[in-house]
């Protein structure tokens, strides 16, 4: 048995570890957010009432819908989706779902029909129609939907009808429709940017065409839009378009990770690629997919997945002009949620319920429309401050961790405010709200909010 001294050798370490915790804890209030996180900075946010930043980027409000059916699939969720203000809606698979193209007596024809009542939809939600010129009609390929051409300079002239079409001033006049050359050139179809399959033969057949269409309403084209940003694709690209004078009013590209950082840091990347070449100064830049993952992942149909589409949002803002929310509507599967993309189910199994990434657009939309300075954003804990139209500060937090562990206690500190009085308003993202009056002789004042793990609120001071 131990004697007493012994007992009390054993237990004085673990005495003098409990008051260096216990200090820690009452000097450092913070400290516990930094278990488990040695490397991150915790937040400490500061809004600047008048540190007006520009008008409020939104790239968010742009959305893609895949082409699961051979049908406009957002005809039963027109409401829905113009609820979120969409400036444009993607479509792909124009030319094989909608059956566009055909040959008779070895001249091309088209029947418009189908893809005029998508486009009408899109046309419907307060939306314009940014079409992904894919896949290769199978009436002018070498094989399936996703073959080469078998003469490049029939494609040219399906696109050129194609844009005569949508935006010609004497058909649908349509002003603004943005196309895309090809979908996913690297993965369906397994274009390079060299050899026999040249997605560059490609894209300079289509921007040549595109000069060439006639009596139109203005328009974009660019493209690759690859599964990834690959520098081998949109340097080479971006090159041969300046050495071979051809049109391109974007840059394009997908993106499905966890990781939201990596949104910013490709949008720097692609403009460093571009910003050696004078001719592409006005050069914009479109995410046309993204997500957390390009695969089924059940937390399409979490609200995992709506803080992911806050915090990819957060972070395209400013970087990328365009990133399209994929997709708006799941395809048809097995069961009503099958961790699928869409933010909404399909109406094989009753009316399409509205998922948490649904709700996420909605809750980015709350945002006012002018930006403010807002610093101390933490590692974890971010947020955008923005000023509305009533001159309210709308301030929106958020705390995204992949693990969904960690929690923080936010100090937040709103500096020259308008008034001392006024009404403050913690709205929590699918959760409750608590409001209370604050008065003060003060221009700044500072609170405290605790942020748990995927999680985000809205706070609003309302003068």
């Amino acid at each position: 048995m131990a004697t007493k001294s012994e007992l009390i050798r054993g237990t004085l370490p673990l005495l003098v570890g409990v008051v260096i915790i216990a200090l820690v804890v009452i000097v450092i209030p913070n400290a516990v957010q930094y278990v488990g996180r040695a490397s991150g900075v915790a937040a400490n946010l500061k809004v600047n009432a008048v540190g007006i930043l520009g008008k409020t980027p939104m790239p968010w409000r742009n959305l893609a819908q895949g082409g699961e059916e051979p049908k406009e699939m957002l005809a039963g969720v027109v409401p829905q989706v113009k609820a979120l203000r969409p400036e444009y809606i993607r479509l792909d698979h124009i030319y094989d779902a909608f059956k566009v193209v055909d040959k008779k007596d070895g001249q091309i024809v088209y029947n418009w029909t189908g893809l005029d009542e998508a486009v009408r939809v899109i046309l419907s939600t307060g939306a314009k129609p940014f079409l992904s010129l894919s896949y290769m009609p199978t009436a002018i390929g070498t094989g399936d939907m996703i073959s080469a051409a078998a003469d490049w300079n029939e494609w040219g002239s399906v696109v050129q009808a194609t844009i005569e079409h949508y935006s010609g001033r004497g058909n649908m006049n349509i002003d603004g429709v943005i196309y895309e050359v090809w979908n996913e050139p690297d993965l369906f179809g397994s274009f390079k940017t060299y050899g026999d399959k040249n997605y560059l033969d490609m894209y300079a057949v289509s921007a040549r065409a595109a000069m060439r269409a006639r009596n139109v309403n203005s328009f974009e084209i660019g493209g690759p839009a690859t599964t990834a940003l690959y520098q081998n694709w949109v340097e080479r690209l971006i090159k041969f378009v300046d050495a071979s004078n051809l049109r391109m009013d974007f840059v394009s590209w997908h993106k499905y990770t966890y990781d939201v950082e990596q949104f910013e840091k490709d949008a720097k990347q692609a403009r460093a690629w571009a910003e050696k070449i004078p001719a592409l100064i006005n050069l914009k830049y479109y995410v046309t997919e993204w997500g957390q993952n390009s695969e089924n992942d059940k937390t399409y149909d979490t609200k995992m997945g709506a803080i992911h589409t806050i915090a990819g949002s957060r972070a395209m803002m400013g970087t990328i002009d365009r990133a399209f929310v994929f997709e708006i509507k799941d395809g048809p599967g097995n069961e009503k949620y099958w961790s699928r993309w869409g933010m909404m189910t399909h109406e094989k199994f009753g009316a399409p319920e509205k998922k948490p990434r649904y709700h996420a657009i909605d809750f980015l939309n709350s945002l006012g429309n002018t930006r403010l300075s807002l610093s101390g954003e933490g590692s974890w804990v971010k947020g955008v401050a923005t000023l509305d139209d009533s001159g309210n500060i709308k301030l929106m937090v958020f705390n995204y961790d992949e693990k969904g562990i960690k929690t923080e206690s936010v100090p937040v500190l709103f500096e020259n405010l308008p008034s001392g009085n006024f009404k403050y308003t913690r709205r929590d993202f699918l959760g409750q709200s608590r409001t209370q009056q604050v008065a003060t002789s003060e221009a700044s004042w500072r609170t405290t909010e605790l942020i748990g793990p995927n999680s985000a609120a809205m706070i609003t001071l309302e003068f």
